[in-house]
This record gives structure tokens, C-alpha cells and sequence, in this order.
């Protein structure tokens, strides 16, 4: 632990895309049936980072930083499908999620000059504020929720600073799948899938505080 009290400080920082649809899947595809509660992901993640890194003791790691990044269609766009209402309700919804669990959202403006129309910007962004308050801000675990080999930079940037990653990935049949290089870039890898599909899972309340 890098800082003077003992204490290790974990910053979160979601890829929001990635989130939604690791999340989404365990509400309609798993057995579970239930979406992630990020309180419960962040009691899980705490415990997890004190298993490496505090003997187990979680109460010596805390997330100080939580950052939720996310490309967001215009009010126009939204009007202009078949049910605006319904979206504008998932949006203020999950901006509620977010708001309770002490998660900073970002939003960058889709672009959607394309068809389909995609995310443009949002990963540079996340892995900017993710450096600057490495940097800035100094934590000892950076946690990142995603599975994009794009952060690849980003994670070695973040070795760099002599800070940890923490990869928490998945691997889903015909589904999100993080990348093989970015598991190899970070210092802890944690396959949340594998986890949540173990046979200890049933019985242990950390994993099944995650779902609501």
C-alpha cells in the first residue's frame, strides 16, 4: 500500500456501454434474473481488494473515486422513436442508480451523423480522467469495468504512476467478453462471471448482494 495509513483507496471507473450490458444480461439471460446493484458491485469489489491487498480486511479499503462514462443520444433523437417516453424514463432511471450510488456520470453526445449510431469519444475521455486523477488525486487501486482492448494505454499509463488495475471482466456465451490484452496489462484480473457462476456463489451474501 502506497499511502502512509494503511488505508488502500480504490477509484472505480466504468465503461457505462460495457456495464449496462454485463448488467443486463444478468437480468434477462442468466439464471439469476436479476440486474447489478452497484452498491453491492462496489461492497463486492471492496471485499475482493482486501483479499489482495489489506489480508482481508475491508474495512482498511474504500472507494473514494466512482466515475460511470456513457455516449447519450439528444433529446431530438429520443423524440424521434417509437416510444420516447419509455427511454427518457430508462435514462432518468438509471441516472437514479447512479446518483444513490455515490457514481459520478459522463456523458458524451453520440454520434449520430452514422447509421447505426455510435459512441465516438467517450473512451478517450474516461481514459483521460482516469489519468489525471491517478495523477492528481493519487489512489492505490484503479478498478476498471470494461473489456475493451482500447484502455490498454490507459492501464500501462496507470502502472506507470505505480498504481494498481484491477480488471473486473467477463466472459459470456455469444456475449461481452473482455479482452484477452487487457487482462494480460493488468496487475489483478477478477472474471466476474466465473465468480457469480462458482458453486460457492450461491452461499456467499457478497456475491448475492450484487443483484437486486
Amino acid at each position: 500500500m502506497s499511502n502512509g495509513n494503511g488505508l488502500t483507496r480504490i477509484a472505480v471507473f466504468y465503461d457505462g456501454s460495457f456495464f449496462w450490458k454485463v448488467s443486463g444480461y444478468y437480468k434477462h439471460v442468466h439464471s439469476r434474473y436479476s440486474y447489478i446493484d452497484i452498491s453491492g458491485l462496489h461492497e463486492y469489489i471492496r471485499q475482493r481488494v482486501a483479499e489482495l491487498e489489506a489480508n482481508g480486511n475491508a474495512a482498511l479499503c474504500q472507494i473514494v473515486e466512482a466515475h460511470f462514462f456513457r455516449g447519450r443520444f439528444s433529446l431530438k433523437a429520443v423524440q424521434a422513436t417509437s416510444n420516447p417516453d419509455k427511454q427518457l424514463e430508462v435514462d432518468r432511471y438509471q441516472d437514479q442508480i447512479l446518483m444513490h450510488a455515490g457514481v459520478v456520470a459522463h456523458y458524451h453526445p453520440m454520434n449520430e451523423s452514422v447509421s447505426p449510431p455510435e459512441e465516438k469519444g467517450i473512451d478517450v475521455w474516461l481514459a483521460l480522467e482516469a489519468f489525471d486523477l491517478a495523477v492528481h488525486k493519487p489512489f492505490d487501486v484503479l478498478v476498471l469495468i470494461s473489456g475493451d482492448s482500447d484502455f490498454v494505454p490507459l492501464v500501462r499509463k496507470i502502472n506507470s504512476l505505480g498504481t494498481r488495475v484491477l480488471v473486473l471482466g467477463v466472459d459470456f456465451p455469444n456475449g461481452a467478453k473482455t479482452s484477452q490484452r487487457l487482462i494480460d496489462e493488468a496487475s489483478y484480473t477478477i472474471m466476474l462471471s466465473e465468480e457469480v457462476d462458482s458453486k460457492a456463489a450461491k452461499s456467499d451474501p457478497i456475491i448475492n448482494g450484487m443483484f437486486r
